[in-house]
């Protein structure tokens, strides 16, 4: 191994790992991230193994957690009975929260979610029920990223290995 492909794996390991770490707090860019790991990677063996077609599944995969998370949250909030108003909430409420530490990003969407509802006349009851469809709906968004993330690493290893 020669030493440019030895610095492309240290940064394509350091990449992947705060990628996958990414995937947990809403304000980093976890997939993209981690896409940029496994293209050093491939890049670290000159594409020997990793080729364009891998790459592209993989940039689909890094696509494709941006929309289970919003559809997730998306479901959650109408599964518990949200509006679209509490829907937008939820997203103005995340953005804000973003600012806010991780408090602000962990209520931040909950608390627009109820103020959405809120907005509406609903009764309390009702706004905190939309509040916490986006609670489960952020919860399964999560999970599905991260699996995403973790078939990404799989199908890289795949390749590369076998």
């Amino acid at each position: 191994m020669t030493d440019p492909s030895l610095f492309l794996w240290i940064l394509a390991a350091i990449l992947t790992v705060a990628g996958l770490a990414g995937m947990l707090l809403p304000i980093v860019p976890g997939a993209p991230i981690l896409f940029l790991g496994l293209l050093f990677g491939a890049w670290a063996d000159d594409f020997q193994f990793i080729g364009l077609g891998t790459l592209l599944i993989l940039a689909l995969m890094t696509a494709l957690t941006y929309v289970v998370e919003f559809a997730a949250s998306a479901l959650g909030v109408k599964k518990y009975g949200g509006s679209n108003r509490a829907m937008i909430g939820a997203v103005v409420g995340g953005i804000v929260g973003m600012f806010l530490g991780l408090p602000g990003i962990l209520f931040g969407p909950f608390l627009g979610a109820v103020i959405g509802e809120l907005s509406l006349q609903r009764s309390l009851d009702e706004a905190s029920q939309a509040g916490f469809g986006t609670v489960v709906g952020m919860a399964i968004g999560l999970a599905g990223k991260l699996a995403i993330g973790m078939a990404m690493i799989g199908i890289f290893l795949f390749m590369r290995f076998m």
